[in-house]
């Protein structure tokens, strides 16, 4: 037998949890537009049954929906804003495509109306990855050594490297409203495509901040970086600015990891095996819950050092970064095919890596938000962060 709406708004309340739930009524009381809810009424509500029968009886089977909605959205329970949306289907007009957005209501944003043709589709709700990665030939390493080998980190053969990668994704919080669902599609689709690229991959689930800090720090220490030419760290998780949140994070009780702490245990002191090799950082997850505003800070200048001795390198070299959004905004999730962010890097990197450095397809990633015509007026773009690759940096997959 199917589900009524009522039993939709009975099971998103049942996951809202005590908090949420009396911060639910509050708003509903609230209210100014018609019809209102009396405070009496809202106090002889005492479970979910309560609350949905009384969000149908005041607003109809039909309005419940958008009101349920605008309130859930207000409560930064954004999460199961996009399960309603996408479980009620498209029969009301409220309804979206269901999206999940982390840490914050949707950003608005222009529509492009189309994509100049030199560039790759925008993604769709049925998107999937391709079967294989293109390889680079031979001929075209040949010929790019060739051309602008001094300006090209070394790439070691395949046959006497060991490439590590590490792979961090937060899914199941300690607060149910917090759950990333669709990110085990990321995490099935990251691990795809670090495969395709040769990199062995070192995978964590549903850390708390100190145990991601703890797994970036033995993954600094593996011997095997002394047998590569590069790592990728990709940690997915629900953030802020500057920090990424562990599985334990409240409000009263935060649990963060700050993103500073992967540079320093990767840095040239804490991970000499990696010197001079590039050390591509990939975050999903938000930098704050602002539209696009933009952010800055003057510090005091620090003071001038002198640098003496033959043996100086320098600390933190050869990283790259790409953030899912621009520092105080918020990233995308679908529910189902995951983050608009996953999808965009493996779908560049499948059709591009064969032939273009990291920071070309790095571009063609971001030129891809910048076109894509996104689900509504979901909007975000990535952004490059704390670059300090001193050359280029070729994947050859395949090679």
């Amino acid at each position: 037998m199917p589900k009524t709406i009522k039993d939709h708004l009975e099971n998103i309340f049942e996951d809202l949890g005590e908090g949420n739930l009396k911060k639910f009524k509050i708003k509903l009381r609230d209210r100014k537009e018609e019809p209102r809810v009396r405070q009496a009424t809202i106090e002889k509500v005492k479970d979910s049954l309560d609350l949905a029968d009384l969000m149908v009886n005041t607003f109809t089977s039909t309005g419940a929906v958008p009101v349920t909605l605008e309130i859930l959205e207000v409560i930064n329970c954004h999460e199961l804003a996009a399960e309603l949306r996408e479980n009620i289907g498209d029969g009301l007009p409220v309804a979206r495509p269901p999206l999940d957005v982390v840490d914050a209501k949707p950003v608005q944003g222009p529509k492009v109306d189309a994509v100049p043709q030199s560039y790759d589709p925008v993604l769709s709700d049925d998107w999937q990855r391709e079967s294989q990665i293109i390889p680079c030939s031979q001929q075209f390493k040949i010929k790019i050594l060739s051309e602008n080998g001094q300006e090209i980190y070394e790439a070691k053969d395949r046959s006497a490297r060991k490439r590590l990668a590490l792979l961090i994704n937060n899914r199941d919080f300690d607060e149910k409203a917090m759950t990333r669902r669709g990110a085990e599609r990321d995490e099935e689709n990251m691990e795809w495509l670090l495969n395709q690229l040769d990199y062995e991959v070192v995978k964590y689930s549903n850390l708390s901040g100190q145990e991601m800090k703890q797994a970036v720090k033995n993954f600094a220490v593996c011997q095997e970086h002394a047998y590569s030419d590069s790592t990728f760290v990709v940690i997915m998780s629900h953030g802020k600015r500057d920090a990424i949140l562990g599985v334990h994070h409240t409000t009263d009780n935060p649990d963060t990891f700050p993103v500073d702490d992967i540079y320093v245990h990767l840095n040239s002191q804490n991970c000499p095996a990696l010197l001079n090799k590039p050390k591509v950082i990939l975050i999903q997850a938000c930098r704050g819950g602002e539209h696009g505003r933009v952010w800055a800070s003057d510090g005091e200048p620090d003071k001038s050092m002198e640098i003496e001795g033959d043996d100086f390198v320098h600390k933190e070299k050869d990283f790259i970064s790409l953030m899912s959004c621009t520092p105080d905004t918020k990233s995308y999730r679908h529910v189902q095919n995951g983050t608009f962010y996953v999808q965009l890097i493996v779908d560049v990197f499948t059709k591009h890596a064969h032939e273009d450095h990291i920071e070309e397809l790095f571009r063609k990633v971001i030129r891809r938000f910048d076109n894509a015509d996104m689900i509504g007026s979901y909007r975000q773009m990535a952004c490059k962060d704390r670059a300090t690759l001193a050359k280029l940096f070729y994947l050859f997959p395949g090679l």
